[in-house]
């Protein structure tokens, strides 16, 4: 990732529905949610939410796919997790542990949950 493309996730991440939906969206993995019904949760009208879904998929951080009348929008983790890559890369300058904190964090909250076994 370049600076460029990063300025342009941050950038629409900068705004607070595209935010929330963009969380929503990370919520509703891998299933992903439609227009309409991220709309009523965000409580925002569609049109407006249709224009901020825009500026995320410019920047790749959405990606939608058409289902019969419905457009399902899905959050792109990858392009999500590059970002993060890109403003972690060098912030331990050489030194590790200056970043083992941030490391474990997001570890802990993105940890996949253990299946039950059947018995």
């Amino acid at each position: 990732m370049d600076t460029e493309e990063a300025v342009l996730a941050l950038a629409a991440l900068s705004q607070s529905t595209r935010l929330e939906a963009f969380r929503a969206l990370v919520r509703h993995e891998p299933d992903g949610l439609a227009a309409g019904d991220l709309a009523r949760l965000l409580e925002v009208p569609q049109n407006t939410l249709s224009a901020h879904l825009s500026i995320l998929s410019r920047a790749r951080l959405v990606s939608s796919e058409r289902h019969s009348r419905s457009i399902i929008y899905r959050a792109n983790l990858s392009e999500f997790r590059d970002v993060a890559v890109f403003l972690l890369r060098d912030c331990c300058g050489g030194r590790p542990e200056v970043c083992d904190p941030v490391v474990e964090s997001v570890q802990a909250c993105c940890a996949p949950k253990r299946k039950e076994r059947a018995r």
